[in-house]
């Protein structure tokens, strides 16, 4: 009974939010009172019975291995039939994450998730179907709550940096000052087109893709090369997304987002940049529109800025050529051999 009453404390934080209240491209929703290895296990267990579709997983590369993160790639079908009427250059907002990470000194199991609602608001902000997909959204957030219910422990609702209302993610070109490092691109100009094909091509060229990417040798935390597929989705008939995750996007996501968080760390845990893993893994879009199959990858100064904002202006100048090197790896794993 205890638990059925923070559940349903839980949903009720994460109603709708009012226009001007702030909201996290992250959540914490559960406290687990399992270890990391147990939540991680009743995660597992529970996804083979619930509404929602797990694709697949990756063990976060955390720096010293000072502490645990896992997260897990999904689908809702119910989100995605939805969100059938929107053009297929979407589906970076169906594609649902959960982290599972260790925090504090006494190394407990929190899990969140990439706010489906806070996507929703940036990539259907034009659609004449706003208000309909961002309730969608927040169904597929049920969804993703009512998925680790089953871990013992307190669900919660806790909104994580950075944190922006919903006209920011209406029209969102990034933040602040870097907003000019982003060359004030909305999302749909920041899908960068790697290669094109015809239309009818777009299963070979899905196979083209992942043979690629497959065939490139993956560089160690300190070169940006070479590329792992976390999942392959075919989100519809006309759109395929595919997760990519390296140990150096990995280590600079977490060691980056980390140093300038200094409150957050302690002694046990000093990379409070766990609780950003679900901005993993990077998105590669593979889509027919216009008469053609095209693919897509994110300008991740954009990106990292939606994901990373709190680490702060510094952070990005300090750092400002980690998106680079991420998106022109991606581009040169995929592009075709000269």
């Amino acid at each position: 009974m205890k638990k059925l009453i923070a559940a349903a404390l839980a949903v009720l934080l994460a109603l709708p939010a009012h226009a001007d209240d702030k909201i996290g491209i992250f959540e914490t929703i559960y406290h687990s009172d399992a270890s990391f290895a147990e939540t991680v296990a009743a995660i597992e267990a529970a996804a083979g019975g619930s509404s929602l579709e797990l694709h697949g997983s990756l063990d976060v590369r955390v720096p010293d291995d000072a502490q645990q993160a896992k997260v897990f790639v999904l689908t809702s079908p119910n989100f995605i039939e939805a969100a059938r009427a929107e053009v297929p250059r979407t589906i970076s907002a169906q594609i649902l994450r959960i982290a599972v990470f260790t925090w504090g000194d006494e190394q407990k199991a929190v899990v969140n998730m990439a706010n489906p609602v806070a996507h929703a608001m940036v990539y259907y902000a034009d659609s004449p179907n706003y208000d309909e997909m961002v309730a969608a959204a927040h169904a597929a957030a049920d969804e993703l709550r009512q998925l680790v219910s089953t871990v013992p422990g307190e669900a919660v609702s806790v909104q994580i940096e950075p944190l922006r209302k919903e006209k920011h993610y209406n029209k969102y070109k990034g933040d602040g000052p870097a907003r000019m490092m982003a060359k004030f691109r909305t999302w749909e100009k920041s899908q960068l087109l790697i290669e094109e094909d015809s239309a009818e091509n777009l299963d070979a060229v899905v196979e083209r893709v992942v043979a690629r990417l497959e065939a490139g040798e993956i560089a160690d935390e300190t070169f940006p090369y070479g590329w792992e597929i976390v999942a392959k989705i075919p989100v519809r008939d006309d759109a395929v997304y595919i997760g990519l995750t390296n140990p150096y996007i990995e280590n600079r996501m977490v060691h980056i987002n980390s140093s300038f968080r200094s409150k957050d760390k302690t002694d046990k845990a000093p990379y409070p940049g766990v609780d950003h893993a679900t901005a993993l893994p990077t998105d590669v879009l593979i889509v027919r529109e216009a008469g053609k199959t095209r693919v897509f990858h994110y300008g991740q100064m954009w990106r990292m800025q939606l994901y990373f904002w709190d680490s702060g202006y510094r952070a990005f100048t300090a750092n400002v050529n980690v998106p680079g090197k991420i998106a022109n790896s991606i581009e040169a794993a995929i592009e075709a051999p000269e």
